[in-house]
């Protein structure tokens, strides 16, 4: 057995009703910095519900709109500065992956001069580290998609670049994971919010970085997912599936941080960074069946195990995937109607590699480029 470790620092809060922990939190005196994005939390109440709690702790809150659903450098940069002018002691971010990913890094440059493209590695970016500790973070998911919450990982785009990036000083200080939270998703972006959280859990699963711990929460997330994430499309009001999914995305985030994603997220990375009306659990299940199929004869066991854990006895995880897909609604979407081009293949292959290239050094086997090509022509309509 291989030496590994374990390190996961974040307190999480977990269970409907979970927000009215943070009226007891412990944070740093002062004022805080909320962000998030859309008009979704706040007509729902839950940036009023966030800072109430907060208030009752002693804590003025300054909210931030504006994130982008692909949360852009700007987003980061305009934060970064409503946070030093308020004085703010820590920084919230409530919503899905964009929020809280916006929250990190703005949380880093509250705190660190220059630009977030000085501290990231891949693409242009300039591969720094961080000279001071960011603000304290806390991550409030309304979505059971990234597993941020769980993980010190944080996605940015930056024109066409669209880059992961996080370290030991970007996990979330508090995580609520409230069901509550979740239960007006629609349905279409449960299910690609599903998938995302299932392909964290399948990645970490076949990387060559996978552990026995991060092994036992990849196959309970594949569990949960395939149990609850049809049930969760089909009803969002169902309050176990909703549940069963938020769970399991937390688990995956888990994975995230213990094990890696693969080549499968860099692919789709260049895809929605060049298409940014692109949703990204939409992109991964429309290159996964063609995705995990290269794997089939190098990680034989670990499919059929995911197979198993999806409820499939064959053991055939391609097959169990596109029912899992057939069942959330999802196995009618097209690359073509994104605007996805044959004719730019080797341009988003060019993409995944040059902007997150690390990630297909841990892939069960080699991939190349003619690979990541063939994978998009396979996956193309």
């Amino acid at each position: 057995m291989a030496n590994f470790s374990y390190y996961m620092p974040s307190r999480i809060f977990f269970g409907p009703g979970s927000v009215k922990k943070l009226s007891r939190a412990r944070l740093p005196a002062g004022p805080g910095l909320l962000i998030t994005g859309g008009s979704s939390t706040t007509k729902l109440g839950y940036v009023d519900k966030v800072c109430a709690a907060l208030a009752e702790g002693g804590h003025e809150m300054t909210v931030y709109r504006d994130v982008q659903p692909n949360p852009t450098i700007e987003n980061v940069r305009a934060c970064a500065a409503l946070a030093r002018a308020q004085g703010c002691s820590f920084v919230v971010g409530l919503g899905g992956g964009s929020s809280i990913d916006t929250a990190k890094a703005a949380a880093c440059m509250a705190t660190n001069d220059g630009d977030w493209w000085d501290y990231v590695h891949g693409g242009s970016g300039k591969g720094q580290r961080l000279k001071n500790d960011p603000l304290p973070i806390v991550a409030i998911t309304t979505t059971a998609g990234t597993g941020t919450e769980a993980d010190p990982f944080t996605v940015i785009t930056n024109g066409e670049e669209k880059i992961g990036g996080g370290n030991d000083r970007t996990f979330p200080t508090i995580s609520i994971v409230d069901p509550d939270f979740m239960m007006t998703v629609p349905p279409h972006l449960t299910a690609y919010q599903g998938f995302d959280a299932l392909f964290h859990a399948c990645e970490g699963f076949l990387a060559t970085c996978a552990s026995p711990i991060s092994e036992m929460f990849s196959l309970k997330a594949i569990e949960l997912i395939g149990k609850s994430l049809p049930r969760a499309v089909e009803n969002g009001a169902d309050a176990d599936a909703r549940a069963d999914v938020a769970l399991a995305n937390t688990l995956a985030g888990f994975v995230e941080t213990l094990s890696s994603c693969t080549s499968e997220h860099a692919i789709e990375h260049a895809l929605s960074g060049l298409h940014p009306g692109l949703p990204h659990g939409a992109g991964l299940i429309m290159i996964s069946l063609a995705y995990y199929k290269r794997f089939a004869s190098v990680c034989a066991d670990k499919l059929a195990q995911m197979a198993h854990a999806l409820g499939r006895e064959d053991g055939d995880f391609v097959a169990a995937l596109a029912d899992l897909q057939h069942a959330c609604r999802v196995d009618g979407l097209k690359l073509s109607d994104y605007g996805v081009s044959p004719d730019r293949f080797a341009q988003y292959a060019d993409h995944a590699f040059a902007d997150m290239g690390a990630l297909f050094r841990v892939d069960a086997q080699p991939l190349s480029k003619e690979d990541v090509i063939a994978i998009l022509t396979e996956s193309y309509r």
